[in-house]
C-alpha cells in the first residue's frame, strides 16, 4: 500500500493499492503489444500524439501543479513551473525528432550504407519525488517519440503523480498500454527488470539505487542509464559579478527546498572576495520565507518527507561538530518544514563538503586561488553538475575544462534544458538525457549496408 502524505501538516491525502501479480503480468502483455503497434506508426504520428501532450498539460498546470504540491511540498508556483517545463519539452521535441531521427548517410564503397535509428521495445523508468512531472517526462517525451513505450515505476510518496502522468497520455489520445503506471514496490524492480519484455531502463536517484539497478540491468545485458546524486560545485573566483553570483547560488541551492540533484550545494570562494559573497548570499537567505507552499508569500515550502529532513538537520550538526560554523541564526526544524541554513569554513571530511546534502542547507568552503577551487570541486566522488563564476571569458573557458563534471555554467544557474546533454559522471552516473543524445540512448543504431 502506498500513501500519499501533505508534507507542510502530515494530513494523509490518499492510499494506492500495490498492483498484483496478475495485474503486473496484464502491464507487461499490454505494453509489449503496444509496443508493437506504436512502434510502426509514423514518426509524424507519434510526434502529434505528443504535441497533445503538451497542449493538455498546460490547459490543466494549475490543477496538476496543485497536486505536486500537495504531495511533495514544492510552492504551487514551482509546481506549475515544472508542468509548463514539460509541456515546452514537448514542442522541443515535436519540432527536432526528424532532425534527430533522420538516416544518418555514411560515405563508403557500398551502393549506400546508412545508420537508421529503431526503438528498442518497453522501457522501465524507476523516478525519484523531487521533481515527480518533470523527471518521468524528460525520460517519456524522447522516449515515446522515438518509438518505445514507457513502463514508470515512481517513488510511493507521489503516486497521485504517477497516476496523472498516466491519464495525461490516455487523455491526449495515446493508445493503451503505451505509457503505464506500475503500482509496484521496490523489491519487484528485479521482477520487472528481469522480464525477457522489458528491453532496458532508466533510473534517477541514489547511488545506492542506481548500483542495484545497474549491476540486475548488467546481469540481463538490458542497456541502462543512470542519474544519480550530486554534490555540486558552484566556484566564485575573485573577478566574479558578486552580486549575481550571490543571488543565483542561494537560487540554485534553496529551489525545491534544497531537493535538487543539480543544486548548488558546495560555494567554493576565493579568499579575496570571501566575506563580500558571503555577506550577500546570507542577506538573500534571510529574505526567504519557508512555509505553507500552497500561500502566494511563501518561498520555500516544506521538505518532502520527514526522514529526509531528519538527514539535512543531521548533516549539519555533523558538520558543525567537525568545527564548521553556522551563519543563520539556529537550526530551526518542524517536522517536514525546516529552516535554510548557512555553514561556513566547511572543509573536506566534513559531512557538507564528502556527502550528498539534499535540503536547504548552503556552505561555502574558501579557495586561496583559482587551481584551489578546482582542486576543491573535483574532490568529490560525484560529477554532475556545476557552476563557475567569472568575467574573464577565457579563463572561463580554459577552466570549465578541468572541472570533472557532466555540465558546467558559466555565469548562470546550473539547470536541466532539453536542448542540451544531462547527466554525469564518477558516481552521479553514466548516459544522458535530453537533446538528440537523449533521445538516442534508447534507439537501436543500425547499420545498413546495401552492396
Amino acid at each position: 500500500m502506498f500513501t500519499s502524505i501533505n508534507p507542510y501538516n502530515q494530513q494523509k491525502l490518499k492510499t494506492y493499492r500495490v498492483d498484483s501479480a496478475a495485474q503486473l503480468e496484464r502491464k507487461l502483455t499490454r505494453a509489449d503489444r503496444a509496443f508493437a503497434d506504436w512502434s510502426t506508426l509514423s514518426l509524424a504520428d507519434r510526434t502529434q500524439h505528443l504535441r497533445n501532450v503538451g497542449k493538455y498539460m498546460l490547459a490543466n498546470k494549475q490543477a496538476l501543479g496543485e497536486l505536486i504540491t500537495a504531495e511533495m511540498g514544492k510552492t504551487v508556483k514551482e509546481a506549475v513551473s515544472e508542468v509548463e517545463k514539460c509541456a515546452t519539452t514537448c514542442t522541443f521535441y515535436a519540432d527536432n525528432a526528424e532532425a534527430f531521427l533522420t538516416d544518418q548517410l555514411i560515405e563508403s564503397d557500398a551502393q549506400r550504407s546508412l545508420i537508421c535509428y529503431q526503438p528498442l521495445g518497453p522501457v522501465l523508468a524507476i523516478m525519484p519525488w523531487n521533481f515527480p512531472f518533470w523527471q518521468a517526462m524528460r525520460f517519456a517525451i524522447p522516449g515515446l517519440i522515438a518509438g518505445n513505450v514507457g513502463l514508470l515505476k515512481h517513488a510511493g510518496n507521489v503516486m497521485g503523480c504517477a497516476q496523472a502522468i498516466e491519464t495525461i497520455f490516455r487523455e491526449s489520445g495515446l493508445p493503451d498500454g503505451v505509457f503505464q503506471n506500475l503500482l509496484i514496490e521496490t523489491d519487484t524492480v528485479k521482477d520487472v527488470l528481469t522480464d525477457w519484455r522489458v528491453k532496458a531502463v532508466t533510473l534517477t536517484g541514489s547511488e545506492k539505487a542506481g548500483a542495484s539497478v545497474a549491476q540486475i540491468a548488467g546481469s540481463q545485458i538490458k542497456k541502462s542509464v543512470l542519474e544519480l546524486g550530486g554534490s555540486d560545485a558552484l566556484i566564485v573566483l575573485a573577478d566574479a559579478d558578486l552580486d549575481k553570483a550571490a543571488e543565483t547560488a542561494v537560487k540554485s541551492r534553496m529551489q525545491n527546498a534544497g531537493q535538487s540533484c543539480i543544486a548548488a550545494k558546495r560555494f567554493i570562494v576565493e579568499k579575496s572576495v570571501e566575506k563580500a559573497f558571503t555577506e550577500r548570499v546570507l542577506h538573500h537567505i534571510e529574505t526567504i520565507k519557508q512555509g505553507d507552499p500552497t500561500n502566494d508569500n511563501t518561498t520555500m515550502g516544506p521538505m518532502a518527507r520527514l526522514d529526509l529532513a531528519d538527514a539535512i538537520v543531521k548533516q549539519a550538526h555533523d558538520t558543525l561538530a567537525k568545527g564548521a560554523k553556522l551563519l543563520t541564526d539556529k537550526i530551526d526544524a518542524n517536522g517536514c518544514n525546516v529552516q535554510p541554513m548557512l555553514l561556513d569554513n566547511v572543509k573536506p571530511g566534513m559531512a557538507a563538503f564528502d556527502d550528498e546534502t539534499f535540503g536547504p542547507l548552503a556552505v561555502i568552503i574558501t579557495a586561496k586561488d583559482e587551481s584551489d577551487a578546482i582542486r576543491l570541486a573535483n574532490q568529490s566522488r560525484y560529477g554532475l553538475g556545476s557552476a563557475l563564476w567569472t568575467q574573464d571569458s577565457d579563463k572561463a573557458n580554459r577552466l570549465a575544462r578541468q572541472i570533472q563534471a557532466g555540465s558546467v555554467f558559466v555565469n548562470g544557474l546550473m539547470r536541466s534544458d532539453a536542448r542540451v546533454p544531462f547527466g554525469g559522471i564518477k558516481l552521479s552516473g553514466f548516459g544522458r538525457e535530453l537533446s538528440d543524445l537523449g533521445m538516442k540512448e534508447f534507439v537501436n543504431a543500425k547499420t545498413i549496408w546495401i552492396e
